[in-house]
């Protein structure tokens, strides 16, 4: 097992992935840096090698497919997971990986929200997309994550092999952080400063359609794990409708003692019914989800036997 393991997911790199190595190694001397080349079509796999990394082949394209089969197949203490576009210096790694080996911290969030990121990212709607992800997390789950998609972190053993990636692409970030905030996992930020990407290196995160993957993660998560929450304000939503288009016709009742508008009422019960019924199903499912967090808790501890 690795003492400390830096793994750099890479699509098409070649202009920074031997700068990112040569910073990784020379931040954390003692780690192995493992480079998994996500079907580049240029030569980041070969200028990786040269440059001393450890690298392998991931098939499935996606990120969030790199990292599982990173998780799958490292065994490390700790894990300092960094993008291969140089936008993330290395002088913090040492900090982040004190805070996994020597404080027991789960994940350790790289934060460049709270140094430069918004003056070194030239794309507004990034900059517009981060922000909201991270106001509408810390809402709905009750935390205090300062940046949701940064692409710099540090994992433990028992995160890695205990976290079960679902997400394909770029929404794996957004989803690591939920579950460990949703698992009462330790998590430390650590402000890091950001530059930009150099002149020839391009994105492949789209603003748009990413962003649309992100917020349907959200969404669905939110769904997953505060399922009470979720329901409970559906079935409130249901009743609220229903007592809205009930009003009228129980004010016309009571001053004609007729009820004209029988689809009316039928439409308010089956509502009812709709709310009653959404309420029930959150219930159920925040109680089966109470038994998945017990469940994790002994898987937890089985890792740590492993160790």
């Amino acid at each position: 097992m690795d003492k400390i393991a830096v793994l750099i997911p890479c699509y098409n790199e070649e202009k920074t992935i031997e700068k990112v190595i040569r910073d990784a190694r020379a931040a954390l001397p003692d780690a192995v840096v493992y480079v998994y080349n996500n079907n580049s079509t240029d030569r980041t796999a070969e200028l990786a090698h040269k440059a001393g990394a450890v690298v392998r082949q991931e098939y499935m394209q996606g990120k969030g497919n790199v990292i599982r089969r990173m998780f799958q197949e490292i065994d490390a203490l700790c894990y300092i997971m960094v993008d291969g576009d140089d936008t993330y210096p290395m002088e913090d790694a040492g900090q982040m990986a004190e805070l996994v080996l020597s404080r027991h911290a789960d994940m350790v969030v790289g934060d460049r929200l709270s140094s430069t990121y918004f003056e070194e990212n030239k794309r507004p709607f990034h900059n517009l997309g981060n922000s909201m992800v991270r106001l509408s997390i810390n809402a709905l789950f009750r935390s205090d994550i300062r940046d949701i998609m940064t692409g710099y972190r540090a994992f433990s053993y028992r995160f890695a092999k205990t976290f079960p990636v679902l997400s394909k692409g770029f929404e794996i970030e957004t989803e690591m952080t939920i579950h460990s905030v949703y698992n009462n996992m330790q998590v430390e930020n650590v402000v890091i400063p950001y530059r930009d990407r150099p002149e020839g290196s391009e994105s492949k995160l789209n603003t748009y359609s990413d962003g649309m993957k992100v917020l349907r993660t959200i969404f669905r998560m939110f769904r997953q794990y505060r399922p009470l929450a979720f329901f409970g304000f559906l079935a409130l939503l249901l009743t609220l409708v229903a007592v809205g288009f009930f009003i009228p016709v129980a004010v016309e009742f009571m001053e004609t003692g007729l009820v004209p508008k029988f689809p009316t009422l039928i439409v308010c019960g089956f509502a009812v019914l709709a709310a009653i019924q959404s309420f029930f199903a959150g219930l159920i499912l925040h109680n089966l989800g109470m038994k998945d967090r017990r469940d994790f808790e002994f898987r937890l501890q089985l890792v740590e036997r492993m160790k």
